[in-house]
Formats: C-alpha cells, structure tokens, sequence
C-alpha cells in the first residue's frame, strides 16, 4: 500500500441555514453542510445540525446545539517502529458522528466596527466499527473502537460595516486546543451579504493549519465557504 506524503489541500464547502427568532431572548435553527476535500474531488463530509441561543444581555450570549457527521475518512496506513514495516491498513470509508457543543459569545460595537470572542466546548463521539482495519500481521480485519474527543474553540472575528455598501467583510481567528495543546487554527476572510433582512449570503476563504489533529488527514488547507441563512 503506498504512503502519501501530507501536502496542501483545497475544498469547498457549501452551508445551508435555517434561523427562527422565537423572542427578543430565544433564537433557534438548523443548518446542513457539504464538504469536499483533494483538490475538491472527493467527497469529505456531509453533516446536519439544530442550535438554540439565549440572548443573556445586550453583547452576550448563550448557545447549545447537536450535529450529526457522516464522514469519508481517509486511507491510513500506520507502521511499526523501524517507520519502513506495515502494521496495519485502513482503508477509506464512511463513518458516521455524534457532536454537541455549548458556547459562550461576546461582542462589542465600536462605531462600525464589531469584535466578538466566542468560546466553544465541543464534545464529538466516534461510534464503534467492524471490519474496518486490516492486521497485516495476523491477515484478519479488526474492529475499530469507539472514542470521544473534547476540544475547546476560541474565535476572534471582526466585521465592518460599510457605508451604503451591502456586503459586510469580516476576518477572523480560531483556536482549537484539545489534550495536548492547540491542534489547529482556522483563519477566514470573506463578506456577508444581507437581502430584504431575511436572506443572507456568505463568500468565505478560510486557511486551516494543522498540528496535530486526528480528524483531518492534510496538513494544512485552503477552504472556500459558501453559505446562504433565511430567517423568518
């Protein structure tokens, strides 16, 4: 089986929202994503998700929410000690995931510009699967356990809002620490477009580098993010 060395990846990733204002407090919604990755050939991952937020006071809020990952994980191959000898093979295949997150945001106006530092716990659970690894010393396939993963999300964002001009650009930062350190940052820029208060559309570029993370196969990479949120 060959070894693939780490290089650059692109993908595009495509979002779809749905967002209800229940209250001058409660807001809640849904949202679906598509996700590709090498070079935007394969398909990466596919995932759908409800969130619920309580406005606490004016610059700060509260938000919970669940999502459901089916993921094409990619082809490992892990080695023994020498680096040179194959232990075990795992091909690529569709799994699927449980994630839940709680987070916390706070955000401050300064004329036109708007800061915001999010905080989000995230917890994401890997169900067990058969079959799936190969031992290539023993030639029989294993099971594959169950893990769950904490990870803690610290984003920085910035957006202005320009006179008689409808986009809305923004930058931002995100931090992702887990056991062990920071496994990756999240850098994005793009712009946010508003139509008639109920539609909005985001164009997004996001630079993702990667550390140490077991979830993402390519070192680093350069993402294009397509979004569009109705609210009503």
């Amino acid at each position: 089986v060959p070894v693939h060395a780490q290089d650059d990846d692109f993908g595009v990733w495509y979002e779809l929202g749905l967002e209800k204002k229940l209250s001058r407090k409660w807001t809640v919604g849904g949202e679906a994503e598509f996700r590709t990755r090498d070079n935007s050939k394969t398909a990466d991952r596919w995932s759908a998700g409800v969130s619920a937020e309580y406005k606490i006071m004016r610059g700060l809020k509260l938000s919970a929410g669940y999502n459901f990952l089916y993921d094409n994980r990619a082809e490992e191959l892990d080695l023994k000690s020498d680096g040179l000898t194959p232990n075990k093979w795992t091909p690529a295949y569709w799994s699927t995931r449980h994630r839940v997150n709680l987070s916390l945001t706070g955000s401050l106006g300064i004329q036109r510009l708007q800061l915001s530092l999010r905080e989000r716990w995230q917890y994401t659970y890997r169900p067990a699967a058969d079959g799936k690894r190969y031992d290539i010393d023993n030639a029989v396939w294993t099971r594959i356990r169950g893990k769950g993963k904490n990870v803690l999300r610290s984003r920085l964002l910035a957006s202005y809002d320009i006179p008689h001009w409808k986009p809305d650009p923004y930058v931002s930062a995100e931090m992702f620490t887990a056991k062990g350190g920071v496994q990756k940052m999240r850098y994005s820029v793009g712009v946010d477009y508003k139509l008639r208060k109920k539609h909005l559309f985001g164009l997004s570029y996001k630079f993702q580098n990667v550390h140490d993370d077991d979830d993402d196969t390519a070192s680093n990479r350069h993402i294009l993010s397509l979004s569009y949120k109705y609210k009503f």
